[in-house]
C-alpha cells in the first residue's frame, strides 16, 4: 500500500535526508587510494550520530555496518572492509540515517584518483539516467514511465539495467510501497500520487545486466565482472512535480565541482 506525506511529514524526511547528504559530502573528501571502506564506515556513523541521527542501515535486516560501500564490479550491498582503495577505482556508497522517525537513504558512485574514459561514460550516463527518473515522477504518470526513461537511455548506450534490485517507496520505513523498478513501459505500475515519497536509484552495468549474490549473503557483483555504477535521490511529488529531499551538492562542494543538474527539481 502506497503512503502519502503530508507536507509536514515530507519536511521531516527532507531533514533526514539532508543527514545522508551531508554524510556523503564528508565521505567524498576522505576517498583517496590507500583509505579502507571501513575508516570510511567509521567516519559516517559518528558523523551521523553527531548530528541527532542514527545510522538507517545499521542492523536493518541484520546488515553489520553503517554504509553499504561496492566498488568496481560490486553493483550494491558491500560491506566495509580493510582492503585499501587503490588509484582508478570506482565506490559506490550507500547510506541511510533515521532522523524523526523517517528515513533518508540515498547513494553516489565517486572515483578513485583517475579512471577510464569509458568508466567516465558510464557513469555520466547513470547519473543523466537518475535526472531522466525523476522527471518521469510527474502527476499522471505511472511507476513503469520512471522506469521506462531510465532504461532507454541506458540500454540506447548498450549497458546493462540491473532487474533484481529496484528503488522504493521511503518513509517511517526503509521500504516502501511501491517498488520503483530501473526498467518498464510507459503507462504501467502504480499510479504516481501527490505526496508520494521514493528512493529512485539506477543501478547500471557496463557490460550484462546479470548480477551473482555472494556468499556473505549481501554483496552482489556484475556477472560478468565489468563496473557498476549506483545514484540514487529521494524525491517527494508536490503539487504534481518532483521535488528532491536529497542532494549531492555537498558532495560537489567538497570536490569542487560547479553543477546546476538538480535545479530543475527544487522549489
Amino acid at each position: 500500500m502506497i503512503i502519502p506525506k503530508t507536507t509536514e511529514e515530507i519536511e521531516l524526511m527532507r531533514e533526514s535526508a539532508l543527514i545522508v547528504s551531508k554524510t556523503l559530502g564528508m565521505i567524498a573528501s576522505e576517498i583517496k587510494p590507500g583509505v579502507t571502506t571501513l575508516q570510511l564506515d567509521r567516519l559516517a556513523e559518528a558523523f551521523i550520530r553527531d548530528h541527532g541521527a542514527i545510522p538507517g542501515f545499521l542492523g536493518l535486516y541484520d546488515f553489520p555496518n553503517t554504509l553499504c560501500v561496492s566498488p568496481n564490479s560490486q553493483v550494491v550491498h558491500g560491506i566495509p572492509n580493510n582492503t585499501p582503495l587503490e588509484e582508478g577505482d570506482i565506490l559506490s556508497v550507500d547510506c541511510g540515517a533515521i532522523k524523526n522517525d523517517f528515513y533518508g537513504d540515498h547513494a553516489y558512485t565517486f572515483t578513485v584518483g583517475e579512471v577510464s574514459d569509458s568508466i567516465k561514460k558510464l557513469l555520466t550516463i547513470t547519473k543523466a539516467s537518475l535526472y531522466a527518473g525523476i522527471t518521469a515522477f510527474k502527476a499522471g504518470n505511472r511507476i513503469g514511465d520512471i522506469g521506462f526513461a531510465i532504461q532507454s537511455l541506458c540500454e540506447n548506450e548498450g549497458y546493462g539495467v540491473v532487474r533484481e534490485l529496484v528503488g522504493h517507496g521511503l518513509g517511517r520505513t526503509m521500504h516502501e510501497d511501491p517498488e520503483v523498478p530501473n526498467y518498464g513501459r510507459k503507462g504501467s505500475g502504480k499510479k504516481i500520487v501527490e505526496g508520494m515519497v521514493i528512493a529512485i536509484e539506477p543501478m547500471i552495468n557496463l557490460g550484462t545486466k546479470n548480477i551473482k549474490q555472494h556468499s556473505d549473503g549481501w554483496t552482489i557483483t556484475t556477472k560478468d565482472g565489468l563496473p557498476s555504477a549506483h545514484f540514487e535521490h529521494n524525491v517527494a511529488l508536490l503539487n504534481g512535480k518532483p521535488e528532491l529531499l536529497s542532494t549531492f551538492d555537498y558532495i560537489y562542494q567538497s570536490l569542487g565541482i560547479s553543477s546546476d543538474e538538480e535545479l530543475p527539481f527544487r522549489a
